[in-house]
Protein backbone atom coordinates (compact mmCIF):
# COMPACT_ATOMS: atom_id res chain seq x y z
CA UNK A 1 0.00 0.00 0.00
CA UNK A 2 1.32 3.41 -1.01
CA UNK A 3 2.01 5.75 1.81
CA UNK A 4 2.47 3.37 4.34
CA UNK A 5 4.49 4.28 7.75
CA UNK A 6 7.59 1.76 7.67
CA UNK A 7 7.86 1.97 11.45
CA UNK A 8 9.28 -1.65 11.52
CA UNK A 9 12.08 -0.64 9.19
CA UNK A 10 12.88 2.12 11.52
CA UNK A 11 13.13 -0.45 14.39
CA UNK A 12 15.02 -3.24 12.33
CA UNK A 13 17.48 -0.22 11.34
CA UNK A 14 17.56 0.71 15.03
CA UNK A 15 17.99 -2.90 16.66
CA UNK A 16 21.27 -3.41 14.10
CA UNK A 17 22.54 -0.23 14.86
CA UNK A 18 22.57 -1.54 18.82
CA UNK A 19 23.86 -4.74 17.49
CA UNK A 20 26.48 -3.60 15.26
CA UNK A 21 28.21 -0.50 17.85
CA UNK A 22 26.87 -1.93 21.78
CA UNK A 23 27.45 -5.65 21.42
CA UNK A 24 30.38 -5.78 23.80
CA UNK A 25 28.42 -3.71 26.33
CA UNK A 26 25.11 -6.17 25.78
CA UNK A 27 27.59 -9.23 26.19
CA UNK A 28 28.97 -7.22 29.31
CA UNK A 29 25.40 -6.84 30.57
CA UNK A 30 24.47 -10.46 29.80
CA UNK A 31 27.41 -11.63 31.88
CA UNK A 32 26.43 -9.67 35.10
CA UNK A 33 22.71 -11.20 35.08
CA UNK A 34 23.47 -14.74 34.23
CA UNK A 35 26.25 -14.70 36.75
CA UNK A 36 23.61 -12.87 39.10
CA UNK A 37 20.84 -15.60 38.10
CA UNK A 38 22.57 -18.59 37.90
CA UNK A 39 24.25 -17.78 41.71
CA UNK A 40 20.92 -17.66 43.09
CA UNK A 41 19.92 -20.55 40.86
CA UNK A 42 22.53 -22.78 41.84
CA UNK A 43 22.56 -22.14 45.64
CA UNK A 44 18.69 -22.78 45.65
CA UNK A 45 19.25 -26.07 43.51
CA UNK A 46 22.38 -27.02 45.53
CA UNK A 47 20.33 -27.06 48.86
CA UNK A 48 18.94 -30.74 49.47
CA UNK A 49 14.76 -30.39 49.67
CA UNK A 50 14.04 -30.64 52.63
CA UNK A 51 16.35 -27.93 53.91
CA UNK A 52 14.82 -25.39 51.69
CA UNK A 53 11.41 -26.16 51.89
CA UNK A 54 11.94 -26.13 56.09
CA UNK A 55 13.77 -23.09 55.74
CA UNK A 56 10.54 -21.58 53.43
CA UNK A 57 8.31 -23.18 55.70
CA UNK A 58 10.21 -21.64 59.64
CA UNK A 59 10.34 -18.44 57.79
CA UNK A 60 6.10 -18.66 56.59
CA UNK A 61 5.89 -19.40 60.52
CA UNK A 62 7.53 -16.81 61.73
CA UNK A 63 6.06 -14.53 59.61
CA UNK A 64 2.45 -15.01 59.36
CA UNK A 65 1.73 -18.01 61.70
CA UNK A 66 1.28 -21.33 62.63
CA UNK A 67 -1.43 -21.96 60.25
CA UNK A 68 0.45 -21.05 57.32
CA UNK A 69 3.47 -22.45 58.31
CA UNK A 70 1.51 -25.92 58.17
CA UNK A 71 0.00 -25.01 54.62
CA UNK A 72 3.45 -23.99 53.36
CA UNK A 73 4.93 -27.09 54.70
CA UNK A 74 2.05 -28.80 53.01
CA UNK A 75 2.25 -27.59 49.91
CA UNK A 76 6.17 -27.83 49.57
CA UNK A 77 5.76 -31.85 50.44
CA UNK A 78 3.11 -31.81 47.34
CA UNK A 79 5.65 -30.19 44.64
CA UNK A 80 7.60 -32.50 45.96
CA UNK A 81 5.79 -35.28 46.33
CA UNK A 82 4.92 -34.83 42.91
CA UNK A 83 8.57 -34.96 41.02
CA UNK A 84 8.35 -30.66 40.41
CA UNK A 85 10.82 -29.21 43.31
CA UNK A 86 13.88 -29.14 40.77
CA UNK A 87 11.77 -26.92 38.27
CA UNK A 88 10.03 -25.36 41.40
CA UNK A 89 13.60 -24.39 43.06
CA UNK A 90 14.72 -22.81 39.79
CA UNK A 91 11.73 -20.86 39.20
CA UNK A 92 12.18 -19.43 42.68
CA UNK A 93 15.67 -18.49 41.58
CA UNK A 94 14.14 -16.93 39.00
CA UNK A 95 11.78 -14.45 40.87
CA UNK A 96 14.13 -14.12 43.19
CA UNK A 97 16.88 -12.93 41.09
CA UNK A 98 14.13 -10.75 38.98
CA UNK A 99 12.92 -9.55 41.61
CA UNK A 100 16.14 -7.84 43.21
CA UNK A 101 17.20 -6.78 40.36
CA UNK A 102 13.94 -4.87 39.58
CA UNK A 103 14.17 -3.09 42.80
CA UNK A 104 17.98 -2.15 42.65
CA UNK A 105 16.55 -0.04 39.87
CA UNK A 106 13.01 0.28 41.02
CA UNK A 107 13.93 2.10 43.95
CA UNK A 108 16.39 4.62 43.31
CA UNK A 109 14.06 5.67 40.28
CA UNK A 110 10.93 6.50 42.41
CA UNK A 111 13.16 8.09 45.06
CA UNK A 112 14.51 10.21 42.38
CA UNK A 113 10.78 10.53 41.33
CA UNK A 114 9.44 11.39 44.51
CA UNK A 115 11.86 14.53 44.60
CA UNK A 116 11.98 15.46 41.03
CA UNK A 117 8.52 16.89 39.25
CA UNK A 118 9.78 16.56 36.02
CA UNK A 119 11.27 13.02 36.54
CA UNK A 120 7.71 12.17 37.94
CA UNK A 121 6.01 13.11 34.65
CA UNK A 122 8.22 11.72 32.31
CA UNK A 123 8.88 8.59 34.62
CA UNK A 124 4.67 8.28 34.70
CA UNK A 125 4.56 8.01 31.35
CA UNK A 126 7.14 5.49 30.94
CA UNK A 127 5.88 3.26 33.06
CA UNK A 128 1.98 3.85 31.84
CA UNK A 129 3.92 2.30 28.71
CA UNK A 130 5.27 -0.57 30.39
CA UNK A 131 2.29 -1.29 31.76
CA UNK A 132 0.23 -1.89 29.61
CA UNK A 133 2.62 -3.23 27.24
CA UNK A 134 1.68 -7.03 26.43
CA UNK A 135 3.74 -9.19 28.36
CA UNK A 136 4.80 -11.14 25.27
CA UNK A 137 5.56 -7.89 23.35
CA UNK A 138 8.76 -7.72 25.71
CA UNK A 139 10.15 -11.23 24.50
CA UNK A 140 11.00 -9.61 21.07
CA UNK A 141 13.87 -7.21 22.23
CA UNK A 142 15.30 -9.34 24.76
CA UNK A 143 15.79 -12.19 22.27
CA UNK A 144 16.96 -9.80 19.79
CA UNK A 145 19.76 -8.74 22.15
CA UNK A 146 20.30 -11.68 23.95
CA UNK A 147 19.25 -14.44 22.52
CA UNK A 148 17.77 -17.57 24.13
CA UNK A 149 18.03 -18.88 27.55
CA UNK A 150 18.04 -17.47 31.52
CA UNK A 151 19.30 -13.85 30.73
CA UNK A 152 16.83 -13.04 28.25
CA UNK A 153 13.85 -14.06 30.63
CA UNK A 154 15.28 -12.71 33.40
CA UNK A 155 15.88 -9.08 31.56
CA UNK A 156 12.23 -9.23 30.18
CA UNK A 157 10.97 -10.41 33.76
CA UNK A 158 12.82 -7.38 35.22
CA UNK A 159 10.98 -4.94 32.60
CA UNK A 160 8.08 -6.28 32.94
CA UNK A 161 7.53 -6.05 36.67
CA UNK A 162 9.88 -3.02 38.05
CA UNK A 163 6.87 -0.29 37.57
CA UNK A 164 5.10 -1.23 40.82
CA UNK A 165 8.36 -1.10 42.86
CA UNK A 166 8.84 2.59 41.13
CA UNK A 167 5.09 3.35 41.51
CA UNK A 168 4.80 2.84 45.34
CA UNK A 169 8.13 3.82 46.43
CA UNK A 170 7.81 7.51 45.12
CA UNK A 171 3.72 7.17 46.54
CA UNK A 172 4.96 5.90 49.82
CA UNK A 173 7.61 8.51 49.86
CA UNK A 174 5.13 11.62 48.75
CA UNK A 175 2.70 10.50 51.65
CA UNK A 176 5.50 10.99 54.38
CA UNK A 177 3.42 13.32 56.37
CA UNK A 178 4.91 16.77 56.19
CA UNK A 179 5.18 17.60 59.51
CA UNK A 180 7.61 14.79 60.40
CA UNK A 181 10.07 16.17 57.25
CA UNK A 182 9.57 19.63 58.36
CA UNK A 183 10.66 18.31 61.96
CA UNK A 184 13.82 16.51 60.45
CA UNK A 185 14.41 20.04 58.98
CA UNK A 186 14.21 22.03 61.84
CA UNK A 187 16.98 19.17 63.74
CA UNK A 188 19.54 19.80 60.67
CA UNK A 189 18.97 16.58 59.15
CA UNK A 190 20.92 16.83 56.04
CA UNK A 191 18.93 15.64 52.46
CA UNK A 192 20.14 12.24 52.66
CA UNK A 193 19.99 11.86 56.73
CA UNK A 194 16.34 13.24 55.64
CA UNK A 195 15.83 10.41 52.90
CA UNK A 196 17.28 6.85 55.62
CA UNK A 197 16.01 8.11 58.31
CA UNK A 198 12.34 9.89 58.30
CA UNK A 199 11.24 9.56 54.67
CA UNK A 200 11.92 5.69 54.05
CA UNK A 201 11.28 4.47 57.14
CA UNK A 202 7.94 6.13 57.02
CA UNK A 203 7.39 4.93 52.80
CA UNK A 204 8.72 1.74 54.21
CA UNK A 205 4.26 -0.19 54.30
CA UNK A 206 4.11 1.51 50.74
CA UNK A 207 8.05 0.09 49.65
CA UNK A 208 7.08 -3.47 51.06
CA UNK A 209 3.73 -3.54 49.14
CA UNK A 210 5.54 -2.78 45.93
CA UNK A 211 8.35 -5.51 46.67
CA UNK A 212 5.26 -7.74 46.91
CA UNK A 213 3.51 -6.78 43.64
CA UNK A 214 6.73 -6.56 41.84
CA UNK A 215 7.42 -10.66 42.91
CA UNK A 216 4.00 -11.52 41.98
CA UNK A 217 4.58 -9.75 38.96
CA UNK A 218 7.86 -11.55 38.13
CA UNK A 219 6.43 -14.86 39.11
CA UNK A 220 3.62 -14.31 36.31
CA UNK A 221 5.93 -13.19 34.11
CA UNK A 222 8.85 -16.01 34.58
CA UNK A 223 6.54 -18.67 32.96
CA UNK A 224 5.70 -16.53 29.93
CA UNK A 225 9.41 -16.02 29.61
CA UNK A 226 9.69 -20.09 29.20
CA UNK A 227 8.46 -19.83 25.14
CA UNK A 228 12.45 -18.31 25.65
CA UNK A 229 13.99 -20.46 27.19
CA UNK A 230 14.19 -19.15 30.83
CA UNK A 231 13.21 -22.83 32.43
CA UNK A 232 12.05 -23.53 35.82
CA UNK A 233 8.33 -24.59 36.07
CA UNK A 234 7.09 -22.69 33.00
CA UNK A 235 9.03 -25.25 30.65
CA UNK A 236 6.54 -27.72 32.33
CA UNK A 237 3.62 -26.02 31.49
CA UNK A 238 4.48 -25.33 28.00
CA UNK A 239 5.80 -28.99 27.77
CA UNK A 240 1.75 -29.62 28.77
CA UNK A 241 0.17 -27.43 26.48
CA UNK A 242 2.45 -28.49 23.43
CA UNK A 243 1.23 -32.05 24.61
CA UNK A 244 -2.29 -31.74 25.43
CA UNK A 245 -1.00 -33.47 28.63
CA UNK A 246 -3.84 -32.75 31.31
CA UNK A 247 -2.30 -34.23 34.14
CA UNK A 248 1.48 -32.52 33.62
CA UNK A 249 -0.57 -29.39 32.77
CA UNK A 250 -2.06 -29.48 36.06
CA UNK A 251 0.51 -30.29 38.08
CA UNK A 252 2.63 -27.90 36.95
CA UNK A 253 -0.03 -24.82 37.11
CA UNK A 254 -0.67 -26.38 40.74
CA UNK A 255 2.48 -25.76 42.13
CA UNK A 256 3.17 -22.09 40.28
CA UNK A 257 -0.23 -21.89 42.27
CA UNK A 258 1.23 -23.05 45.82
CA UNK A 259 4.54 -20.87 45.03
CA UNK A 260 2.97 -17.87 44.43
CA UNK A 261 0.37 -18.09 47.71
CA UNK A 262 3.47 -19.03 49.84
CA UNK A 263 5.74 -16.06 48.35
CA UNK A 264 2.28 -13.50 48.13
CA UNK A 265 1.97 -14.00 52.18
CA UNK A 266 5.51 -13.99 52.82
CA UNK A 267 6.31 -10.65 51.74
CA UNK A 268 2.83 -9.16 52.65
CA UNK A 269 3.64 -9.64 56.20
CA UNK A 270 6.81 -7.97 55.85
CA UNK A 271 4.78 -4.60 54.99
CA UNK A 272 2.33 -5.29 58.13
CA UNK A 273 3.60 -4.58 61.68
CA UNK A 274 0.57 -7.51 62.77
CA UNK A 275 2.65 -10.22 61.76
CA UNK A 276 5.18 -10.29 64.61
CA UNK A 277 2.53 -9.67 66.60
CA UNK A 278 0.63 -12.71 65.55
CA UNK A 279 3.69 -15.03 66.21
CA UNK A 280 4.39 -13.47 69.52
CA UNK A 281 0.91 -14.01 70.70
CA UNK A 282 1.00 -17.24 69.81
CA UNK A 283 3.75 -17.88 71.60
CA UNK A 284 2.10 -16.19 74.93
CA UNK A 285 -0.78 -18.79 74.74
CA UNK A 286 2.19 -21.29 74.40
CA UNK A 287 3.40 -20.48 77.79
CA UNK A 288 0.85 -21.75 80.25
CA UNK A 289 0.67 -24.92 78.94
CA UNK A 290 4.61 -25.10 78.83
CA UNK A 291 4.00 -24.34 82.48
CA UNK A 292 1.60 -26.74 83.12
Amino acid sequence: MDGKIGIGVWAERLVTFILDHFQPSLDAIAAVVDGFGGGIDAALLGMPAWVLGGVIAALAFWRVGVGFGVFTLGSLGLIYGMGLWEPTASTLGLVLSSTLLSLLVGVPLGIWMAGNRIAEQVGKTLLDFMQTMPAFVYLIPAVMFFGLGRVPGIIATVIFAMPPAVRLTMLGIQQVPGELVEAGRAFGCHPHQLLFKVQLPNAMPSIMAGVNQTMMMALSMIVVASMIGAGGLGNVVLQGIQRLDIGLGFESGLSVVLLAIVLDRITQSFGSVKAPARRFAFLTRLRPAAAR
